[in-house]
Protein backbone atom coordinates (compact mmCIF):
# COMPACT_ATOMS: atom_id res chain seq x y z
CA UNK A 1 0.00 0.00 0.00
CA UNK A 2 2.89 2.39 0.76
CA UNK A 3 4.09 2.25 -2.85
CA UNK A 4 0.57 2.95 -4.14
CA UNK A 5 0.13 5.97 -1.87
CA UNK A 6 3.55 7.36 -2.75
CA UNK A 7 2.87 6.92 -6.47
CA UNK A 8 -0.46 8.69 -6.11
CA UNK A 9 1.30 11.77 -4.68
CA UNK A 10 3.90 12.12 -7.42
CA UNK A 11 5.38 10.11 -10.29
CA UNK A 12 8.21 7.77 -9.27
CA UNK A 13 10.66 5.80 -11.35
CA UNK A 14 11.11 2.28 -10.03
CA UNK A 15 14.64 2.89 -8.69
CA UNK A 16 13.57 5.88 -6.57
CA UNK A 17 10.48 4.12 -5.29
CA UNK A 18 12.39 0.96 -4.37
CA UNK A 19 15.13 2.91 -2.61
CA UNK A 20 12.66 4.97 -0.57
CA UNK A 21 10.43 2.09 0.49
CA UNK A 22 13.44 -0.04 1.46
CA UNK A 23 13.99 2.34 4.40
CA UNK A 24 10.63 1.58 6.03
CA UNK A 25 10.21 -1.20 8.59
CA UNK A 26 6.93 -2.47 10.04
CA UNK A 27 6.38 -1.91 13.75
CA UNK A 28 3.26 -2.58 15.81
CA UNK A 29 2.18 -0.15 18.52
CA UNK A 30 -0.41 -0.87 21.19
CA UNK A 31 -3.16 1.59 22.04
CA UNK A 32 -1.80 4.34 24.30
CA UNK A 33 1.83 3.96 23.25
CA UNK A 34 3.50 7.23 22.23
CA UNK A 35 5.00 7.67 18.79
CA UNK A 36 6.57 11.04 19.72
CA UNK A 37 6.90 12.77 23.08
CA UNK A 38 6.95 16.46 23.91
CA UNK A 39 10.47 17.56 24.81
CA UNK A 40 12.19 14.74 22.93
CA UNK A 41 13.93 15.00 19.57
CA UNK A 42 12.11 13.29 16.74
CA UNK A 43 14.07 11.26 14.26
CA UNK A 44 11.40 9.06 12.66
CA UNK A 45 8.53 9.36 10.23
CA UNK A 46 5.88 6.70 9.72
CA UNK A 47 3.27 5.56 7.26
CA UNK A 48 0.13 4.25 8.95
CA UNK A 49 -0.94 0.88 7.61
CA UNK A 50 -3.70 0.60 10.19
CA UNK A 51 -4.71 2.47 13.30
CA UNK A 52 -5.42 5.96 14.59
CA UNK A 53 -2.92 8.35 16.14
CA UNK A 54 -3.44 11.83 17.52
CA UNK A 55 -1.13 14.81 17.80
CA UNK A 56 -1.85 17.06 20.75
CA UNK A 57 -0.56 19.92 22.85
CA UNK A 58 -0.66 19.88 26.63
CA UNK A 59 -0.31 22.84 28.95
CA UNK A 60 1.26 23.14 32.39
CA UNK A 61 -2.05 22.16 34.01
CA UNK A 62 -2.09 18.87 32.10
CA UNK A 63 -4.96 19.92 29.82
CA UNK A 64 -4.70 18.42 26.36
CA UNK A 65 -5.75 19.94 23.05
CA UNK A 66 -5.98 17.67 20.02
CA UNK A 67 -4.28 19.15 16.99
CA UNK A 68 -4.96 16.46 14.42
CA UNK A 69 -5.70 12.79 13.84
CA UNK A 70 -3.68 10.50 11.61
CA UNK A 71 -5.39 7.48 10.08
CA UNK A 72 -4.76 4.69 7.58
CA UNK A 73 -2.59 5.46 4.58
CA UNK A 74 -1.24 8.74 5.91
CA UNK A 75 2.15 9.86 7.13
CA UNK A 76 2.81 10.85 10.73
CA UNK A 77 5.72 12.59 12.38
CA UNK A 78 6.58 15.44 14.70
CA UNK A 79 7.46 17.58 11.70
CA UNK A 80 8.68 20.70 13.50
CA UNK A 81 11.23 18.67 15.41
CA UNK A 82 12.22 16.70 12.33
CA UNK A 83 12.81 19.86 10.28
CA UNK A 84 14.37 22.12 12.95
CA UNK A 85 16.22 19.55 15.02
CA UNK A 86 14.66 21.07 18.14
CA UNK A 87 12.62 19.21 20.79
CA UNK A 88 9.01 18.27 20.06
CA UNK A 89 6.34 20.73 21.11
CA UNK A 90 3.64 18.10 20.72
CA UNK A 91 2.92 14.53 21.71
CA UNK A 92 1.73 11.88 19.27
CA UNK A 93 0.00 8.82 20.73
CA UNK A 94 -1.73 5.76 19.34
CA UNK A 95 -5.47 5.89 20.02
CA UNK A 96 -5.86 2.33 18.74
CA UNK A 97 -3.55 -0.60 18.17
CA UNK A 98 -1.57 0.47 15.10
CA UNK A 99 0.68 -1.00 12.42
CA UNK A 100 3.22 1.53 11.17
CA UNK A 101 5.96 1.50 8.59
CA UNK A 102 8.74 3.56 10.20
CA UNK A 103 11.83 5.16 8.64
CA UNK A 104 14.65 7.36 9.87
CA UNK A 105 13.87 10.86 8.58
CA UNK A 106 17.57 11.71 8.17
CA UNK A 107 18.15 8.72 5.94
CA UNK A 108 15.29 9.82 3.68
CA UNK A 109 16.49 13.42 3.43
CA UNK A 110 19.98 12.13 2.62
CA UNK A 111 18.48 10.67 -0.58
CA UNK A 112 17.25 14.03 -1.91
CA UNK A 113 20.30 14.90 -4.03
CA UNK A 114 20.63 11.45 -5.56
CA UNK A 115 16.87 10.92 -6.04
CA UNK A 116 15.08 14.19 -6.93
CA UNK A 117 11.73 12.35 -7.07
CA UNK A 118 12.01 11.70 -3.32
CA UNK A 119 12.71 15.37 -2.65
CA UNK A 120 9.71 16.27 -4.82
CA UNK A 121 7.55 13.88 -2.78
CA UNK A 122 8.65 15.61 0.43
CA UNK A 123 7.79 19.02 -1.04
CA UNK A 124 4.36 17.92 -2.26
CA UNK A 125 3.54 16.29 1.10
CA UNK A 126 4.67 19.46 2.92
CA UNK A 127 2.47 21.58 0.64
CA UNK A 128 -0.52 19.32 1.25
CA UNK A 129 0.10 19.45 5.00
CA UNK A 130 0.33 23.26 4.92
CA UNK A 131 -2.93 23.61 2.98
CA UNK A 132 -4.70 21.23 5.35
CA UNK A 133 -3.35 23.05 8.42
CA UNK A 134 -4.39 26.45 7.07
CA UNK A 135 -7.88 25.16 6.23
CA UNK A 136 -8.30 23.81 9.75
CA UNK A 137 -7.08 27.04 11.37
CA UNK A 138 -9.54 29.09 9.31
CA UNK A 139 -12.39 26.73 10.20
CA UNK A 140 -11.59 27.02 13.92
CA UNK A 141 -11.95 30.80 13.91
CA UNK A 142 -14.67 31.31 11.31
CA UNK A 143 -17.12 28.42 11.68
CA UNK A 144 -19.54 27.49 14.40
CA UNK A 145 -18.97 24.25 16.29
CA UNK A 146 -21.83 22.44 14.52
CA UNK A 147 -20.27 23.27 11.15
CA UNK A 148 -16.82 22.12 12.29
CA UNK A 149 -18.43 18.89 13.49
CA UNK A 150 -20.08 18.34 10.08
CA UNK A 151 -16.72 18.82 8.37
CA UNK A 152 -15.08 16.43 10.85
CA UNK A 153 -17.69 13.77 10.06
CA UNK A 154 -17.15 14.22 6.33
CA UNK A 155 -13.36 14.25 6.44
CA UNK A 156 -12.96 11.55 9.11
CA UNK A 157 -15.75 9.16 8.21
CA UNK A 158 -15.95 6.28 10.69
CA UNK A 159 -13.49 7.76 13.16
CA UNK A 160 -16.22 8.48 15.73
CA UNK A 161 -16.70 4.75 16.20
CA UNK A 162 -13.00 4.20 16.93
CA UNK A 163 -12.07 6.91 19.44
CA UNK A 164 -13.59 8.47 22.57
CA UNK A 165 -15.90 11.45 22.08
CA UNK A 166 -13.81 13.69 24.33
CA UNK A 167 -10.97 13.48 21.78
CA UNK A 168 -13.31 14.68 19.06
CA UNK A 169 -14.59 17.49 21.30
CA UNK A 170 -11.02 18.61 21.97
CA UNK A 171 -10.23 18.56 18.26
CA UNK A 172 -13.31 20.68 17.54
CA UNK A 173 -12.48 23.15 20.30
CA UNK A 174 -15.61 22.41 22.34
CA UNK A 175 -16.40 20.67 25.61
CA UNK A 176 -17.71 17.09 25.59
CA UNK A 177 -21.08 18.47 26.78
CA UNK A 178 -21.21 20.90 23.85
CA UNK A 179 -20.42 18.02 21.46
CA UNK A 180 -23.24 15.95 22.98
CA UNK A 181 -25.65 18.82 22.37
CA UNK A 182 -24.48 19.22 18.76
CA UNK A 183 -24.87 15.48 18.16
CA UNK A 184 -28.38 15.53 19.69
CA UNK A 185 -29.45 18.25 17.24
CA UNK A 186 -28.58 16.11 14.22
Amino acid sequence: MLQQVLSSVTYFDSESLEKLTSYFREVEFKKGVPFAKKGEYSKKIAFIQSGVLRAYYSNDKGEQYNKTFFTNNSFVGAYSSLITGKPNKIDIDCLTDSRLLIAEFGKITALYDQFPKIERLARVLAEQFFVSKEKREIELVTLEAKDRYAIFQEEHSGLEQLIPQYHIASYLGVSPIQLSRIRAQK
